[in-house]
This record gives structure tokens, sequence and C-alpha cells, in this order.
């Protein structure tokens, strides 16, 4: 199962440092053998903010961590851009693409985000790529959802399933009336929508859209659901820990 927080705009290199030093310390297993065999078995992942990328690579041991997203360049005339050398420099190979907040509020659109997937793919990074869909397309009905999601999935044919990204690429499913509202799709919209997207791809797919321990324990039991990207409620390191436990 794959566990993956996004803190967004929150957090200081230092609040991360001991974010990352107090959940390293839980344990989840009944013995030091069971702790063991839930980091084999399972994938922590956290996307601190930038400014917070060194001092979480610092303080890291079994979690992975990445970075919230990346420019398609090595370095350049990109102004306020992180290029893949900065990320190089400290040791980051995941980057998540095409979270909802960027796609609306920064403008990126599908067009560049297929872009970053491919280049980040190309060079041998694990990428967390998100798709979901609106209230209004979510309200117009099943034709309307699958359309808008298949939308998301252009310029991305070479990577879907091609054998030569196999491990590296991954699906994040928020739909984005859920995102930060405390109210998650039920059961039935997240395991038909899931359905759907596996019908387009085989690669891992993650539930996102207010993940918290009291229903990540449901959701991650439903069909096609490899994992869950949570945002606010995983701000505090108890958060995390709580809602890993709710789901072993």
């Amino acid at each position: 199962m794959k566990f993956m927080a996004n803190f967004k705009c929150n957090h200081t290199p230092s609040s991360t440092y001991h974010y990352l030093r107090e959940f390293e310390r839980y344990d989840f297993g009944k013995s030091s053998e069971g702790n063991a065999k839930f980091w084999e078995q399972n994938e922590v992942v956290v996307f601190p903010p930038f400014v917070a990328l060194q001092s979480a690579i610092d303080s890291a041991k079994n979690v992975k961590i990445g970075a919230q997203n990346a420019y398609p360049a090595q370095s350049g005339a990109y102004s306020g851009e992180i290029g893949e050398q900065m990320l190089e420099s400290i040791g980051i190979k995941t980057v998540l693409i095409g979270h909802s907040e960027r796609r609306n509020i920064l403008g990126e659109s599908q067009e560049f985000c297929a872009q970053k997937v491919r280049y980040f793919l190309d060079r041998g990074y694990e990428v967390v790529y998100c798709v979901g869909e609106n209230l209004a397309t979510r309200q117009a009905g099943k034709q309307a959802l699958e359309a808008f999601l298949r939308l998301q999935f252009v310029g991305l044919d070479s990577v879907i399933d091609s054998s030569e990204f196999a491990g590296k690429f991954c699906v994040a499913y928020e739909p984005i009336w859920a995102i930060g509202t405390g109210v998650s799709a039920d059961e039935g919209d997240i395991e038909g929508a899931h359905r759907f997207l596996r019908s387009i791809t085989s690669t891992p797919l993650l539930y996102g859209g207010s993940v918290n321990a009291s229903n990540a324990s449901q959701i991650t039991q439903i069909n096609n659901v490899d994992g869950v990207l949570i945002g606010s409620a995983a701000l505090t390191p108890s958060g995390l820990r709580d809602i890993i436990k709710a789901c072993i």
C-alpha cells in the first residue's frame, strides 16, 4: 500500500525536519520484526515545500521524499521554477505532477502537465500524476466524468503502460470538489472512477480528497485503490500515523 502526504504550502525546514524525526520513531508493528515488515511491504512518501526538501532528506530514513512540482528542464531562465539539476543535487527522484491546484490556480495546461510527466519519466524519476474532475462534471453524470478523465491522459500514450516505466509511474485520482473540503467522495464514486481509470492504465492508482483516519481504511479496501494521497490530515506526524494504522 502507498501512503503519500502532500504538505502543499505548509511547514518550514525546521518543522519538516522535526515532523520526520518524530514520524520515523513510530512503530507500525507489534515487534521490531513487524515494523520492518511494514516498511518492506508499504511505501510512505512525503512531499514537503521546496525550501524544506533538504531538511527532509537529512531527517528521513524510511520515508521517501518527493517534490510537489518541477520544471521540465535541467536549468535555465525560468524564474521561480525548480529544475532537474536542483532536484538531483539533493537526491530527489520523485515528483508530483498535475495537481488540480496547479492546473486551476496556476493555469497549467494538459499539454504542459504531460510534457512534465514525459520529461521526468525519461530521466528516471518516479512520477505521481494527479487527475480529477470538478463538481459540475461529476453532477453531469458518468459519461461526462469519463470524458473529462480521459482528457487528462492526452499526451501520455507513450507512458501509460510502458514497461520502460514500470514501477515509476502512478496515478492519483483526486476529485477537485473533495480536496480540502472535508467531504470525501463516497465508496461508489471512488470505485467507479478507479474502475474507469483501470481501463486506461494498469499503473497503481491512489485516491486523494479529504482522506483522514476515519475513512482511510474503507477507502483502501475499495477495488483498484492501491494507496492514498493525503493533504491536511497528514500535516502532523500523528495524523499520518493514525491514517496508516487505520489501514494496516
